[in-house]
């Protein structure tokens, strides 16, 4: 064989195994996606049937309910609320009234069956220390104001 088709013969394989390669990767990331869907879509039947997927929003008051590992509970983004039923032990930020997300797959009836719960913290989080060093920044300009309108009194 020429030397020229020696090399075609091996550019072609080398086409073919990276071709094979990401079509490995592209199908490994398509099934791995969870999409993030509202409770509002999630009750116009808009998601995917056959597949996991995350519903985010808010953990209604006075929904959750225990028995033994299985709570259930409502997501509610304020207009639509959609029930959840998971197994398993809950984050210790998951409350009621605050921001949780959930993966999901379509239950039976129109209760969603969790696999994942992710409860959010709000934007105003802040790690103990810092907020400990805040405190006492706080308490030591208070007693330097206190200490200066003193000065200032007759």
């Amino acid at each position: 064989m020429k030397p020229r088709y020696q090399r075609l013969l091996w550019i072609s394989l080398a086409v073919l195994a990276v071709s094979a390669a990401v079509a490995f990767v592209l199908n490994a990331l398509n099934s791995n996606i969870a999409l993030y869907i509202t409770p509002s879509e999630v009750a116009a039947g808009q998601y995917p049937k056959d597949r996991a997927f995350r519903i985010g929003g808010m953990v209604k008051e006075g929904s959750i309910q225990r028995k033994d590992v299985t709570v259930q509970f409502v997501m509610t983004d304020m207009v639509q609320e959609v029930p959840v039923q998971y197994t398993g032990i809950l984050p210790d930020l998951f409350k009621e009234g605050k921001g949780a997300v959930v993966q999901v797959r379509a239950g039976t009836g129109t209760t969603f069956v969790a696999t994942e719960v992710l409860a959010k913290h709000d934007e105003n989080y802040m790690p103990p220390e810092a907020m400990q060093a805040i405190e006492q920044a706080q308490k030591a300009k208070n007693a330097q104001a206190a200490e200066t309108l003193k000065g200032t009194q007759p």
